[in-house]
């Protein structure tokens, strides 16, 4: 058993750090140009300059989205950007269209070349034809496949798979999707995507209502693969995806800490994990989730209890991110810029790149700028001091225990 990479998503500068201190071998953006997502935030030229020059110092990768599926209109400054990313060391870009697949070979031959899921790749007849007339270096499989599917494929393949183990998935094959399009003007595939599956609807037949109250809607559950990882691992897949180029810098921490912990501990055993193993992992998971999951079309056709069909609220929005740690004292005291609602006497936890987590009774805090004692926090954005009967660092998170 190889042991795979494990490949996390950033939507800024912070979160590309966070995700890499948290334990993932690479980290996959999209810059202000040629990516699919252009509401995250996005990365300029030195932003992804210096997320390369971070990574290297943990012996971490960039890869970088360059995926849209492109119009005429949409090669300017093509030539130059993939060169300045060979430049800067990226180490691979994934694309969906075969023209940038070419010119990235022709101009910055020292990037590898990622196959998009975009392109919905579902056997290995798809690879070995990528491989041969584009010289592809990996194929991110389409999240379609079962993990039969996936071990299949992975064995017959010619290079190196990757799949998605967690996050959103697309009601389409793979993102291939003109909802957005025709409801809005925003080009899906082009980096407009307004996910319209997730709207609310009234259905009709004919001039009929049929719809009723919650309204119709169709957008996916969450991904989440945690009890298929030793599967893949054992298929051999070189590398594990988590979507969420739009999440926040909790969920990426929370998600790449749990998930580099289970694959660490299958590696070390080399065998599933107990029942109890197994499910405090998928407890830490859910942890950072807001979503409610399903695992997706491994273990077959995802039928209708895959999609959430009834309405959503910020009742199920995750209020657990307490804040970050900002400084730490010589007392034995640190300063938390907070999030939510927290107050005294709560059983608090720590998360701490590549640890295990830490809970603790918290006693007393102040306002960090008044010095005065408090009982609870109400404002996010609050400086405060807390003492915490253990070592901490910056940038740890401080979250409710549960």
């Amino acid at each position: 058993m190889k042991k795979p990479e494990l490949l996390a998503p950033a939507g800024d500068l912070h979160r590309a750090k966070t995700a890499i201190r948290y334990g993932a071998d690479a980290v996959y953006l999209g810059g202000q140009s040629f990516s699919l997502r252009s509401r995250a935030s996005n990365f300029s030229l030195e932003d992804i300059q210096e997320a390369c020059a971070f990574a290297r110092q943990y012996g971490a990768h960039i890869h970088v989205t360059v995926n849209i599926i492109p119009h005429e209109e949409d090669f300017t400054g093509l030539e130059d950007y993939l060169g300045k990313l060979e430049k800067f060391g990226v180490t691979a870009i994934i694309v969906a269209s075969p023209y940038i697949m070419e010119t990235a070979r022709r101009v910055a031959p020292k990037l590898q070349v990622h196959c998009s899921t975009q392109m919905s790749v579902t056997n290995a007849q798809a690879i070995y034809f990528l491989k041969e007339a584009l010289d592809i270096d990996r194929a991110v499989l389409g999240r379609e496949c079962t993990i039969a599917q996936v071990k299949e494929i992975t064995k017959e393949s010619p290079i190196e798979t990757e799949v998605f183990i967690h996050g959103g998935m697309c009601v389409n094959y793979s993102g291939r999707c003109t909802l957005s399009n025709r409801m809005t003007l925003r080009d899906a595939n082009r980096g407009g995507c307004a996910q319209s599956c997730r709207w609310s609807y009234h259905v009709y037949e004919q001039d009929k209502e049929i719809s009723g109250e919650p309204l119709f809607t169709m957008g996916s559950r969450d991904l989440c693969a945690a009890e298929y990882i030793y599967a893949l691992m054992d298929a051999g897949v070189s590398s594990l995806k988590i979507e969420g180029r739009m999440k926040t810098e909790y969920y990426v921490a929370c998600m790449v800490s749990a998930y580099r912990h289970l694959i660490d501990e299958i590696y070390e055993t080399g065998k599933p994990l107990r029942i109890e193993r197994m499910e405090a992992y998928q407890k830490e998971i859910l942890g950072g989730e807001n979503r409610e999951i399903c695992t997706g079309f491994y273990a077959g056709d995802a039928g209708e209890e895959t999609l959430i069909y009834h309405a959503n609220s910020n009742a199920d929005v995750n209020h657990d991110f307490l804040g970050t740690v900002k400084k730490v004292n010589g007392d034995g005291t640190c300063v938390i810029e907070t999030r939510n609602i927290f107050a005294c006497h709560e059983k608090l936890e720590l998360l701490t790149p590549r640890n295990k987590n830490r809970n603790f009774i918290l006693e007393t805090m102040r306002n960090a700028k008044t010095r005065e004692e408090i009982s609870e926090i109400r404002n996010p954005m609050t400086l405060v001091e807390i003492a915490v009967p253990f070592e901490v660092q910056v940038n740890d998170i401080l979250r409710r225990y549960r």
